[in-house]
C-alpha cells in the first residue's frame, strides 16, 4: 500500500512538472526544424479551449498515421510503436479529454460521448493541419475513428485496426457478453461494479496480462500509469459517463460498414486473440465489406502492443508500402 501511495504520487510530480515543461511549447507544433525525428516528443496543444497532450514522431514530410487510443489508457499504448514507426512515418497520438494528460473538465462542463471527442479529434488534426493519414485504432478508437472518416472520408489514407469493433460480430468476447446479459437485465448495481473492476489494478492487469505466455515482457509500468491516472479526481465519474455512452455505437455499425464498402480505405487488422472485449469474429467481419484487407490474428492480449510492437511495425511498414 504504502509503495503504491508513493508511485501515484511520484506520478503526479511527473506530471506537474511535464505539464509546465509542456505549457510553455503548446505553440511551437508547427516548428519541426530543430527536432531528431526518431526522438518522440511530448507537447500539449489547445483545441476548443481544452488543452490536449499528445506525442509526436517522424518526419511530418512522411505519411502520417494517427493514433487513436482506447479504454482505459493513453497515447501511452502506442510510445513502443511510435519509435519503431519513426523512421518511416510521421505518427501523431493524442490523449482524450478525460484521459492520459489532457484536461479532465467534469461532466458538468463538458458532454462526454463519443461523437463529442470525434469533433475535438477532427479540430485537433486541422490545428496540426494534418491533411491526409492514415487512422490506427485500438478500442475506444474504433468509434471516434470511424465517425471521423465518415464525416471527412477525403483525409483518410487507411485504416489500421487493432482490436476496434465496428461488427456486431465482435461482440462475442467474454466480459462484453457478460456485461451485456446484465444490461439487458437492468442490473445497474452488476454493470457499475463490472465497470469499476476493470478500472480497478486488478482489472487493468487482466487487460494488458490476459492470454500472454510471457508476463516478464510486459512492462507493469503500463498498468501502474493507467491506473493512477484513473485515481484522479473526477476521473472515474467522466470514465464510467463514457462507457455507459458506448452503446450509442451500436446505430453507426451500418453506417460505418457502408462507408468501408463505399469507399475501400487500404486497411490492416491486427488483433489479439486473447481480448476479453473484442472476439476474433470482429476482426474477421472486416473482410465482408473491404477488398483490400489485411487481417493478422495474434497471440496477445487486448493491449496487443506491449508485447508485439516490433512485429506489428512491421507489417503496417509492408502494408503501407504496397498502398
Amino acid at each position: 500500500m504504502k509503495n503504491s501511495i508513493l508511485f501515484i504520487l511520484f506520478l503526479g510530480l511527473i506530471g506537474t512538472v511535464n505539464s509546465q515543461n509542456l505549457t510553455d511549447n503548446s505553440d511551437k507544433v508547427t516548428n519541426h526544424k530543430t527536432n531528431n525525428y526518431l526522438e518522440t516528443t511530448h507537447r500539449k496543444i489547445e483545441v476548443n479551449g481544452l488543452s490536449i497532450f499528445y506525442r509526436e514522431v517522424g518526419d511530418p514530410a512522411k505519411e502520417t498515421i494517427l493514433m487513436l487510443h482506447g479504454f482505459p489508457s493513453s497515447s501511452l499504448m502506442y510510445r513502443d510503436v511510435m519509435k519503431k514507426l519513426a523512421k518511416d512515418f510521421h505518427v501523431v497520438a493524442p490523449d482524450y479529454p478525460g484521459f492520459g494528460f489532457s484536461d479532465a473538465p467534469s461532466i458538468k462542463e463538458y458532454e462526454y460521448t463519443f461523437h463529442n471527442i470525434s469533433l475535438l479529434m477532427d479540430a485537433f488534426v486541422d490545428k496540426l493541419n494534418l491533411n491526409s493519414y492514415y487512422i490506427m485504432m485500438q478500442d475506444y478508437g474504433g468509434p471516434i475513428g470511424f465517425r471521423m472518416a465518415h464525416r471527412r472520408p477525403e483525409k483518410i489514407k487507411g485504416f489500421i485496426v487493432q482490436n476496434a469493433n465496428a461488427y456486431f460480430e465482435g461482440l462475442s468476447g467474454e466480459w462484453a457478453k457478460k456485461y451485456s446479459t446484465m444490461l439487458e437485465a437492468g442490473d445497474t448495481e452488476g454493470v457499475l461494479k463490472m465497470q469499476n473492476w476493470w478500472m480497478s489494478l486488478e482489472g487493468l492487469k487482466e487487460m494488458y496480462l490476459g492470454g500472454v505466455k510471457d508476463s516478464s515482457k510486459i512492462d507493469p509500468i503500463s498498468y501502474l500509469t493507467d491506473e493512477a491516472l484513473l485515481r484522479r479526481e473526477g476521473i472515474n465519474e467522466i470514465q464510467i459517463t463514457l462507457l455507459n455512452n458506448y452503446g450509442s455505437n451500436f446505430d453507426k455499425y451500418g453506417e460505418w460498414q457502408k462507408y468501408l464498402k463505399d469507399n475501400q480505405p487500404p486497411t490492416i487488422i491486427v488483433w489479439g486473440i486473447h481480448d476479453k472485449f473484442f472476439s476474433v469474429e470482429g476482426a474477421k467481419a472486416y473482410a465482408k465489406d473491404l477488398k483490400n484487407v489485411e487481417t493478422h490474428l495474434i497471440d496477445g492480449s487486448h493491449f496487443l502492443l506491449e508485447e508485439h510492437s516490433g512485429k506489428v511495425a512491421e507489417l503496417i511498414t509492408k502494408f503501407t508500402q504496397k498502398n
